[in-house]
């Protein structure tokens, strides 16, 4: 178990000065929408949680897209995370599966903006060049480099593991990004 002292609450760290960021990252799909909650501090990252958002195939859009927006919106009040992240959706050949896929991710979109939570969007290829270090990964690839950067997941679903995957990628792009903000402040 950790020191009691450490445990990071609400983007504070109170075993040390660096700060901690709670990310969500979401992999959106009709059927399964990917989950996963981790802590960054610094170059650190830890763990929280990971699962899935299903939908019964066969009921309506509209039931569908509703118990997406009502499990994220669930699953951010519980964990209360600082920032989100969504990857961009895959445009098959069929037109009337990408336009269901597209409705989801604007639902997957909107949830953590209508409760304040600031949402970043990334490509497939970022991901996987932020986690594995190759636009081009597969996914095996990425979920065997997810276990390895979150040893204490036990991830049970790729959906979740791709989920964590677009967490750690916003995680890597935010601390560049104020790396960049710190060096031109000082300039």
């Amino acid at each position: 178990m950790s020191d009691p002292a450490a445990i990071s609450v609400r983007g504070v760290n109170r075993g040390g000065n660096l700060l901690s960021t709670r990310i969500i990252g979401i992999d959106p799909g009709l059927q399964h929408t990917g989950w996963g909650l981790i802590e960054s501090a610094g170059s650190r990252l830890r763990h929280l949680g990971d699962g899935v958002i299903s939908t019964v195939a066969d009921a309506p859009l509209a039931e569908r897209l509703a118990t997406l927006h009502r499990g994220l919106i669930a699953l951010l009040g519980d964990w209360q995370p600082d920032e989100a992240a969504v990857e961009h959706t895959y445009v098959n050949r069929n037109p009337g599966a990408a336009l269901k896929l597209g409705q989801a991710r604007g639902v997957l979109l909107l949830a953590p903006a209508l409760v304040g939570i600031p949402v970043a969007e990334y490509q497939a290829m970022e991901v996987k060049r932020a986690v594995v270090g190759n636009g081009h990964a597969e996914k095996v690839q990425v979920a065997a480099m997810v276990r390895r950067l979150l040893p204490a997941a036990v991830i049970r679903r790729a959906d979740a593991a791709d989920a964590l995957a677009v967490a750690i990628c916003h995680a890597h792009h935010r601390g560049t990004q104020r790396a960049l903000a710190k060096g031109y402040a000082l300039s």
